[in-house]
């Protein structure tokens, strides 16, 4: 059953949203959590959550910070990251999220440029990093306050607060305006150094008032019954973003900081949709293609999987499904599909994939799953998304309309530009580079190469910095060829290349955890990554999943060779971002020896 909707812009700020709903809603269950003793989840009602806001509020304001001052808080996604935020929020001051994987100098440049005055973390370990980095000639005691979560750091937050009127913090609340600054968010950065996004709270309330307004995803998010685990690091604004989705409206949502532990959480929670970034399924679909092993059950899982993707483009097309293929999808889902829903928690309605490009084979599989997918699009520049699919007329590969907030249009070589409620006031600090990021006309350079249908609908199509033109001239997209190899279960991830080269070639790493699932399923015996990638048997499978990529691109766009490397590039060793992109920029400076191997026979001719 529907909620009444809301207008949030009758609010200046998420926080007072939030709050509002603690009012009207009280016994609403918000949030649910795992135990701590590792019983059944606590639940935690409106009313509590908006108590947690306003005593973390009131915590910030006791620690002598002023309206406008920075604070960071550094840590995985957790329930009291987002209440330590919209308590943030509520003061007046300026949120500036730190990824637990940035490293020393990254964290420097952004508690510098920001202007951070107190930091909360996860851990001692992080929080020691902090007091040490605040000795630095740079900061020079900047930074006034440091606690961590694991050192009672939430306890002591609030602890600050007991001694100030709650007056002060509504007084707080009152004066904050539209137009005022809400966070800086330093892009993760697929290139060069981290650059401040400045959001404010119009920003976040035009873009989440538009997505309630276009009703076809209130079920999964805004309605009474909404169930969405966020898993995702909600220093990324996309789940941030949809985190705040959810607590202004009527759904619970779960913050879950380890990401290991999904499966389990899932089948625990029973969500009805989840937000995922696309290598996240890609890593599902493989682990169940590698688990039907070989033989018989192979072939069943892939009949399935081609079944589900046959049927969801029927779908999509509006023509009529046979009878045939309706007892194909029934047999499929009766043998492969419904255990794969099953794994998923047997409740899940819907997939929200945003933060990077998404294979449309794979989309289908789920489609054929009975999960519907949708996609969104956009960036830190945009406060999250500026496009989203709509229930109603979903395409597969495009990332839907823009927000009723947004507008979109094609600039020069095709980039996508847009202008709206959603957009960025700025880069912090940086003049030039808020001036370069825009049109004469003020409309944003997205970076990104798209296609507009008649119906409005976005499809991205590459990167307009990443397009490879080989010596020929040729120019390759190499989303394509990424996005398509990565679907072969041994590979972890894909970089193409081939920029002024005489053709495309690709750096491989393995995926370590289904390696020894997929050695067993061929009777090859156990071995390591690093003898993996010198295994001719192992190659021979690769070449093969590269000739099935190339299928989808001219001959001189195919890939004609590929380099398996024996590191595994993570979020951790710098070589991905937090939503799981490549850096391409390190990739190539850190592998520049291998990329030149690749080219070394052809460039003596």
């Amino acid at each position: 059953m529907g909620a009444p909707l809301i207008d949030l812009l009758q609010f200046t700020s998420v926080s007072a949203a939030v709050l509002d709903r603690a009012r009207r809603r009280p016994r609403q269950i918000a949030v649910e959590r795992p135990s701590v003793l590792g019983a059944a989840w606590e639940k935690i009602s409106a009313a509590s959550l908006g108590d947690a806001i306003r005593a973390a509020g009131l915590g910030w304001i006791g620690l002598g910070l002023e309206p406008g001052d920075a604070v960071s808080i550094l840590g995985s996604t957790s329930y009291e990251w987002m209440v330590m935020d919209l308590g943030a929020q509520a003061a007046g001051l300026v949120t500036v999220p730190i990824y637990e994987t940035d490293s020393y100098e990254q964290v420097k440049w952004i508690t510098q440029k920001a202007q951070v005055k107190a930091v909360i973390t996860d851990s001692t370990v992080q929080a020691n990093m902090i007091r040490q980095l605040d000795k630095e000639p740079e900061l020079a005691g900047q930074i006034s306050v440091v606690f961590s979560l694991d050192d009672s750091g939430f306890t002591r937050l609030l602890e600050h607060g007991r001694a100030i009127s709650p007056a002060e913090l509504d007084e707080r609340l009152v004066q904050i305006k539209l137009d005022d600054l809400c966070t800086i968010v330093f892009t993760s950065g697929t290139t060069g150094r981290p650059k401040g996004v400045e959001i404010t709270h119009a920003n976040f309330l035009r873009p989440l008032n538009a997505v309630i307004e276009r009703r076809s995803w209130n079920d999964w998010i805004y309605n009474p019954g909404a169930r969405v685990i966020y898993f995702l690091p909600v220093a990324h604004v996309l789940a941030r973003f949809l985190g705040y989705q959810q607590l202004v409206g009527h759904g619970t949502a779960a913050f879950l900081p380890n990401p290991k532990t999904i499966v389990q959480d899932m089948q625990t929670f029973k969500p009805n949709a989840l937000l995922v970034v696309p290598r996240v399924l890609e890593k599902i679909y493989n682990a169940a293609d590698a688990t039907a092993g070989s033989g018989i059950k192979l072939r069943i899982f892939r009949m399935a999987a081609r079944t589900a993707e046959q049927w969801a483009r029927l779908k999509e097309s509006g023509e009529e499904i046979s009878f045939g293929q309706k007892v194909k999808i029934r047999m499929a889902r009766r043998l492969v599909l419904n255990k794969i829903r099953k794994l998923m928690g047997g409740n899940l309605q819907g997939i929200v994939s945003g933060g990077a490009p998404m294979a449309e084979r794979l989309g289908r599989f789920f489609i054929g799953c009975g999960i519907e997918v949708l996609q969104g699009y956009g960036a830190t520049e945009t406060s999250g998304p500026l496009t989203m699919s709509d229930r109603i007329g979903n395409k597969t590969g495009y990332v839907g309309q823009p927000l009723l907030c947004n507008e979109v249009r094609l600039g020069e070589g095709g980039e996508l530009q847009a202008r709206g409620g959603s957009i960025m006031r700025g880069y912090h600090g940086e003049e030039q580079l808020t001036r370069e990021a825009f049109t004469e006309d003020g409309w944003l350079k997205t970076g990104d190469i798209a296609q507009i249908d008649p119906d409005g609908n976005v499809k991205i199509t590459g990167r307009a910095k990443e397009i490879i033109v080989t010596a020929g001239g040729k120019n390759v997209a190499p989303e394509v060829l990424e996005e398509r190899l990565k679907g072969h279960p041994l590979i972890s991830q894909v970089m193409v290349v081939g920029d002024n080269k005489p053709f495309v070639a690709a750096l491989v790493t393995l995926d370590k955890e289904m390696l020894p699932t997929w050695l067993k399923n061929h009777g090859i015996a156990q071995m390591d990554v690093t003898r993996a990638a010198r295994d001719p048997r192992v190659l021979e499978a690769l070449q093969r999943a590269v000739q099935r990529t190339n299928r989808a691109v001219s001959r001189a766009e195919s890939i004609r060779k590929i380099k398996v490397l024996t590191t595994e590039w993570t979020t951790e060793n710098g070589m991905l971002t937090p939503s799981l992109k490549i850096k391409r920029n390190r990739i190539r400076d850190a592998y520049g020896e291998q990329i030149e191997d690749l080219y070394a026979k052809t460039d003596k001719k």
